[in-house]
C-alpha cells in the first residue's frame, strides 16, 4: 500500500507538470497581450510615408507622395534621422535640422493621440546636398497662408516685396540660369488643365529631361478679380496642379521639383485692366534652372 502510494504521488506530478502554465515565470515571459500597446506608451505603428519634405515649421514637417498625397508628421528627439551613403552603404546619424525641403524621404512612423509621429527618417546623401543646395530658392512654407494683413496698402508692398524675393532667389545670375520659361494658362476662378496645356507642360518636362541637371521651378498667378485670400488659394492651387501632372502624366521626377509657389496677382505680364491682360495674367509659369554650381557636371 505504501509503495502504491508513492507511485500514485508521482503520476500526478508528472500531470501536473503536463498541464499549461497559467502564471508565475510564463506570463511574465509573454508581456502585454494588447497589440496596440508598445515602447511608444499608447501610440500603435503607423504607415510608412514616402515622398517629399515640402514644408518645415518647427517640430512639424509635411511630407507629400508622388499623387499629391500630404501628410503632417511630428519629429521629436527620439525620431531616428538617417542619411544613406548610397552605392557604398553606411549611414550618417544627423539632427533634425538636416529635414529641409525638397529631400526625398521615407518616413516610419506610429499614431499617437496628436497625430502620426516619425519614428525613424532616411534619405539619401546626394538627394540632401541637392536639395541644400537650392533651398534659398524656393519658399519653405507649411501648407497654411500668413496672417492677412488688413491694410490694402500694406498687402500690395508685401506682394511686391515676394516677388522681389522670389525674383532674387530664382533670377540671381550668381546661382541660376534659366534656360526656358513655358506659361500655361487658365480660365477665370478655375484650376483646370486645358489639352493646350497639358501638351505644353509635357513639352516643357522634355525639354528640361534634355538639359543636364534641370530643375523645374514651377509658381503660380492670378488675374486681379477677386479678393487677396482667394487669389492667392487660388494661385497655389493652379500651382499644384500643375505639378502633379509633371509628375504624373509627364513623368518628372519629384526630386528635380523645387517647392511650387502661389504669386497671386504679383507680377503681371500685362495690363489687368483688359480681358486679354487678364487673360495673359491668368497663368502658372514653369522655369527651367541650372544652377551654376552644377552647370556642366
Amino acid at each position: 500500500m505504501p509503495a502504491m502510494s508513492r507511485r500514485a504521488r508521482n503520476l500526478i506530478v508528472i500531470a501536473m507538470l503536463a498541464l499549461p502554465a497559467t502564471g508565475g515565470v510564463y506570463a511574465q515571459s509573454q508581456g502585454p497581450s494588447n497589440p496596440d500597446i508598445n515602447v511608444y506608451g499608447s501610440r500603435t505603428e503607423g504607415p510608412e510615408v514616402k515622398g517629399i519634405i515640402t514644408a518645415r515649421k518647427g517640430d512639424m514637417m509635411q511630407v507629400t507622395t508622388a499623387d499629391g498625397t500630404r501628410s503632417m508628421i511630428a519629429i521629436n528627439e527620439a525620431t531616428k534621422i538617417k542619411a544613406t551613403s548610397g552605392l557604398f552603404g553606411g549611414r550618417n546619424k544627423l539632427g533634425t535640422d538636416a529635414l529641409i525641403n525638397g529631400i526625398p524621404v521615407t518616413v516610419k512612423t506610429v499614431q499617437s493621440e496628436g497625430g502620426l509621429v516619425a519614428d525613424q527618417v532616411t534619405f539619401r546623401n546626394n538627394d540632401f546636398k541637392t536639395a541644400a543646395m537650392i533651398r534659398n530658392a524656393t519658399d519653405q512654407r507649411f501648407g497654411e497662408h500668413d496672417q492677412r494683413l488688413a491694410d490694402h496698402d500694406v498687402k500690395i508692398a508685401s506682394n511686391a516685396a515676394a516677388t522681389e524675393a522670389l525674383r532674387g532667389r530664382v533670377g540671381d545670375i550668381d546661382n541660376y540660369d534659366i534656360k526656358a520659361t513655358t506659361n500655361v494658362n487658365f480660365d477665370t476662378g478655375k484650376a483646370d488643365l486645358s489639352a493646350d496645356a497639358k501638351q505644353n507642360l509635357c513639352a516643357a518636362a522634355t525639354t528640361a529631361e534634355n538639359t543636364n541637371n534641370a530643375l523645374l521651378l514651377v509658381v503660380g498667378y492670378t488675374d486681379s478679380t477677386g479678393s487677396d485670400d482667394i487669389n492667392q488659394a487660388l494661385s497655389e492651387k493652379r500651382a499644384t496642379r500643375v505639378i502633379n501632372y509633371l509628375q504624373q502624366q509627364c513623368h518628372w521626377k519629384p526630386y528635380r521639383m523645387l517647392t511650387p509657389t502661389g504669386m497671386a496677382t504679383a507680377d503681371p505680364l500685362a495690363d489687368n485692366s483688359t480681358a486679354e491682360g487678364r487673360a495673359q495674367n491668368r497663368r502658372v509659369a514653369v522655369n527651367v534652372l541650372v544652377s551654376k554650381a552644377v552647370e556642366g557636371l
